[in-house]
């Protein structure tokens, strides 16, 4: 069955319009992760693009990848999300990230790639099929002004809906570290399914791993999130004084 954004997930995309526009919230969709790696590099030098979607890497194009930015009323970047489709060819997903999980590192320097490690969970035993990789999710602005809104939370979705109007895939994962999974983080996502000790980083001459847990939803966890009312699944948040 395709997903049919008319039909599915129409309410909540149309609600969460309403909300970007009355707080003067501008979107950006592109392909061209070229173009979003420069874009970053003006406007988020503090954290450069992460290793799943760099385009010296991995072939990514119209059909396969896609990243969302925000600029708030005084034209700031605010937020980035980037999602990737990746087909696993029979595999499960961990099987397939066994191999292949030191391709997709957190943002952090000086990381000890033979020391991790990656442990597969029971979900990510079952996932197969065509899945989204949802990652790059980034929010800026002052402390408290964005992070843990409702605008996060409207934006989160707002990604999540654009990977099923192109893809429909059967999954959507992506990796959270553990400190940031138990502020919450997760279910302002929306993701369903937070499994810990997915992932164990480390960083060269430390001991200590940054710990960190594997983020799923299925195909049809997706529709029920989309299908919902904006009004239940957040606050809604007011104009930016600015906006209004």
């Amino acid at each position: 069955m395709t997903f049919q954004s008319m039909n599915e997930g129409a309410q909540f995309v149309a609600t969460s319009r309403d909300i970007l526009l009355q707080n003067q919230i501008t979107v950006t969709i592109g392909t061209n992760f070229f173009e979003y790696r420069d874009l970053l590099k003006e406007e988020r030098p503090q954290q450069v693009l992460g290793a799943p979607f760099d385009p010296e890497v991995h072939d990514m194009n119209a059909g396969n990848a896609f990243w969302l930015v925000a600029h708030d009323v005084d034209g700031l970047l605010m937020h980035t999300q980037a999602s990737r489709l990746i087909d696993l060819k029979q595999k499960t997903l961990s099987g397939y990230m066994l191999k292949k999980f030191r391709e997709f590192p957190p943002a952090i320097p000086d990381l000890d790639l033979k020391r991790s490690r990656y442990r597969a969970s029971p979900g990510a035993n079952r996932i197969t099929g065509h899945v989204v990789y949802h990652g790059e999710v980034w929010m800026g602005g002052s402390p408290g002004q964005y992070r843990g809104s409702g605008l996060s939370t409207v934006l989160a979705r707002y990604g999540l809906h654009e990977a099923m109007r192109r893809w429909d895939p059967d999954y959507i994962f992506g990796f959270m570290a553990r400190t940031v999974a138990y502020k919450g983080f997760a279910e302002r996502m929306g993701y369903m399914h937070n499994e810990p000790g997915a992932l164990r980083w480390y960083r060269k001459g430390q001991d200590t791993p940054l710990e960190g847990f594997v983020s799923y939803l299925s195909n049809e966890d997706t529709r029920y999130l989309l299908e919902m009312p904006v009004v239940d699944v957040v606050d809604v948040p007011r104009p930016h004084p600015k906006a209004a």
